[in-house]
C-alpha cells in the first residue's frame, strides 16, 4: 500500500510519454495484423455475403477464423444445394475465350460462331438457400499444399479445364507432366503449392481397343471389369492426392466386350457369335463398383473422392450418329423434363455404388462424397457446343455434341458445387479435431 502515494504523486509530465507511446504501438499493430492475416488473400464479406459479384483479393476486411468462414456459408443441416432451378445472373461469365487458354478446341464455342450470349448467363440457385458463385482466391488458399487428380473421360476433363479458367483470374499453372502423353497431364499453382492433375481414363477400368471401327463405327473395346486401370490407381496410390473426382458412364455406350477372370462373359452390341449380349448397365455397374473398391483398398490414399455423377446428354430429333442436335437457347424448369432412360440407369448406379463405398470405406477411414451434378445439368440443354465446336463441313466424329459443355457456359457452375464441398469437409475436419482434443 506504500507504493499507492507514489503513483498517486507521478508527475503528469512523466506519465504522459508512457500513454503517447503505448497508444502509438497499438495502433502499428492494429494496422500490420491484416496484411499477415492469412485470410486478407480474400475478402472478409464472404463471410456474410452471397451475392454473385467477386471483389479484390486487396479489399480490406475484419479478422475472422476458418471455422467461422465455414459455419456461415453453408447450411448443411437445413438445404440440398443440388435441388434448386436456374436463375438470372447477369455479372457471369467470369472469363472468355480470350482470356483462358485451357479451353479444348471443341468446346470453344464462341471461337467457332455460336451467336447466341444469354446461355452465359445463368447461375444455379439451391431451393431454400443460396449457393456462392466460386471465388478463385478463397478456393485456391484452401488448396494450400494440397493436391487434386481429375479421373474419368472426357467431360472431367472439361470440368478440370473450366476450373483452370477460373482460376486464372488469380494465376495460371504451369505444366509439371512426366512425358508428353496428353492424356495424362500435371499442373502447379507455384504461389500456393497446388497440384492439379487429370487422368484420362473412360472406362476406369483396363480396356484394350480391338477393332478401331467395330459395328457402330466408334471402336470394340475389350473391357476387363474386375481390373481397374493400373494408370490412375499406381498414380494415386504413389502420389497420395489430397482430393480425387471421379467420373465416366457416357464411353459405356460404345461396343464392348466384357471380361472378367480373363474371360469373356458377354458383350454390349459386339454382333459377334455365341456371346451374350448384356447391357449397357450391367457393364458399368461392375466396373464401378470396381473402381470404388480398388481406392478403398490403396493404403497410401488418405484424401477424399468425390463420385460426380452424369451430366446427361441432350440429343433431340435423333441420336448422336443420326442427326441429333441441341439448340435450344435457354435452360429448362425443373418440371419441364425428368431424367430417363440410360441417363436414369447410369445415375441410379452411381448413387448406389457410392452408398457401398461410403459405408465401406468408413470402415477405412476413407471419405466419398457424392457431387451431385446430374439434376442440375439435366436442366440445361442449352449449355452444348452443338455444331460450335468446329469450323463448318470439318470431318469430326460428333459434328452437334451434345455430351461436353461450352467453355465458358453452365459447368463453370460445378466450380460452385465443389468449392462448397470442399468447405464442408472443412468444417468435418475441424469438429473431429475439436472433438479429438
Amino acid at each position: 500500500m506504500e507504493l499507492l502515494p507514489f503513483w498517486r504523486n507521478f508527475s503528469t509530465a512523466q506519465r504522459t510519454p508512457r500513454i503517447l507511446i503505448l497508444v502509438s504501438l497499438t495502433l502499428i499493430i492494429l494496422g500490420l495484423i491484416p496484411l499477415y492475416h492469412p485470410f486478407y488473400r480474400y475478402p472478409a464479406n464472404l463471410v456474410v455475403d452471397h451475392s454473385s459479384k467477386i471483389t479484390s483479393p486487396l479489399s480490406y476486411g475484419t479478422t475472422t477464423t476458418k471455422y467461422q468462414k465455414i459455419i456461415e456459408q453453408d447450411d448443411e443441416d437445413t438445404c440440398d444445394v443440388f435441388i434448386g432451378e436456374w436463375v438470372r445472373n447477369p455479372d457471369a461469365p467470369y472469363y472468355t475465350n480470350m482470356t483462358c487458354w485451357a479451353i479444348h478446341e471443341h468446346q470453344n464455342c464462341m471461337k467457332y460462331g455460336r451467336p447466341d450470349t444469354d446461355f452465359l448467363k445463368w447461375r444455379w440457385k439451391p431451393k431454400g438457400c443460396d449457393l456462392p458463385i466460386f471465388n478463385p482466391y478463397q478456393f485456391l488458399d484452401m488448396m494450400r499444399n494440397k493436391s487434386m487428380a481429375f479421373i474419368g473421360d472426357s467431360v472431367g476433363r472439361n470440368q478440370m479445364q473450366s476450373l483452370i479458367c477460373l482460376l486464372s483470374r488469380v494465376e495460371y499453372p504451369i505444366d509439371i507432366s512426366y512425358d508428353t502423353d496428353q492424356n495424362f497431364r500435371r499442373w502447379k499453382y507455384t504461389t500456393y503449392n497446388f497440384t492439379l492433375a487429370a487422368y484420362w481414363s473412360p472406362f476406369l477400368v483396363t480396356v484394350k481397343e480391338s477393332d478401331p471401327d467395330g459395328p457402330s463405327h466408334t471402336g470394340l473395346f475389350n473391357l476387363y471389369l474386375d481390373e481397374p486401370d493400373p494408370k490412375w490407381t499406381t498414380q494415386i496410390e504413389n502420389e497420395q492426392f489430397n482430393y480425387l473426382i471421379i467420373n465416366s458412364a457416357h464411353w459405356y455406350t460404345r461396343c464392348s466386350i466384357y471380361y472378367e477372370k480373363n474371360q469373356i462373359i458377354g458383350c454390349h452390341y459386339c454382333g459377334l457369335p455365341n456371346i451374350t449380349d448384356l447391357s449397357i448397365n450391367y457393364g458399368y455397374q461392375k466396373a464401378l463398383k470396381t473402381t470404388l473398391k480398388a481406392i478403398n483398398s490403396l493404403e497410401n490414399f488418405k484424401g477424399v473422392t468425390f463420385v460426380r455423377t452424369i451430366a446427361p446428354s441432350h440429343f433431340e430429333g435423333g441420336e448422336w450418329n443420326k442427326g441429333g442436335n441441341c439448340v435450344r437457347q435457354g435452360p429448362f424448369r425443373s418440371n419441364e423434363t425428368t431424367l430417363d432412360g440410360i441417363s436414369l440407369e447410369f445415375y441410379r448406379t452411381q448413387v448406389e455404388e457410392f452408398k457401398v463405398a461410403a459405408k465401406e470405406g468408413k470402415k477405412k477411414g476413407k471419405r466419398f462424397r457424392l457431387l451431385d451434378m446430374t439434376q442440375a445439368m439435366l436442366l440445361r440443354p442449352d449449355g452444348h457446343p452443338s455444331k460450335y465446336g468446329h469450323w463448318p463441313n470439318a470431318n469430326v466424329v460428333l459434328y452437334n455434341d451434345c455430351v461436353h459443355w461450352c467453355l465458358p457456359g453452365p459447368i463453370d457452375t460445378w466450380s460452385d458445387f465443389l468449392l462448397h464441398m470442399l468447405k464442408l469437409e472443412g468444417r468435418r475436419a475441424l469438429e473431429e479435431s475439436l472433438q479429438l482434443k
